[in-house]
């Protein structure tokens, strides 16, 4: 088998079952199966879709800084509890547990990487 480089930021990284891992051209459209690895570059709040709060059911994530500063902000669980806010430097990363909402919010232009399996991940709006 021949090993080359992958893109990180062009592809992404699937992880399947007894060990493959396989690099896939990246698609807007979301894959349901499988865990993922995705880098990307995120410039504004709209690279991170900072107005809106993203859950994953099915697994935990993996939300890592590889370049910058971020700010993950994890949904109350409870009413009239505040946000928790993690801050994510330049090698830093948290897990967030499976089925909390979160969203990301950018202190400086950011690399960021994420690890998750997706099936059923939502959106909502802030």
């Amino acid at each position: 088998m021949t090993v080359t480089a992958i893109d990180l930021f062009t592809s992404k990284l699937r992880l399947h079952p007894g060990g493959r891992i396989r690099a896939e051209k990246r698609t807007d459209d979301p894959e349901p199966d499988g865990w993922q690895v995705r880098a990307f570059h995120a410039k504004t709040g709209a690279d991170v879709h900072s107005d809106h709060w993203e859950v994953h059911p099915e697994a935990e994530e993996v939300v890592s800084c590889l370049i910058g500063k971020i700010r993950l902000y994890l949904r109350p669980e409870r009413p009239g509890q505040g946000e928790e806010e993690i801050r994510l430097t330049a090698g830093t990363a948290a897990i967030v547990p499976r089925g909390r909402w979160h969203r990301i919010e950018l202190d400086t232009p950011s690399n960021i990487m994420a690890v998750t399996l997706p099936r059923g991940s939502r959106l909502e709006k802030r």
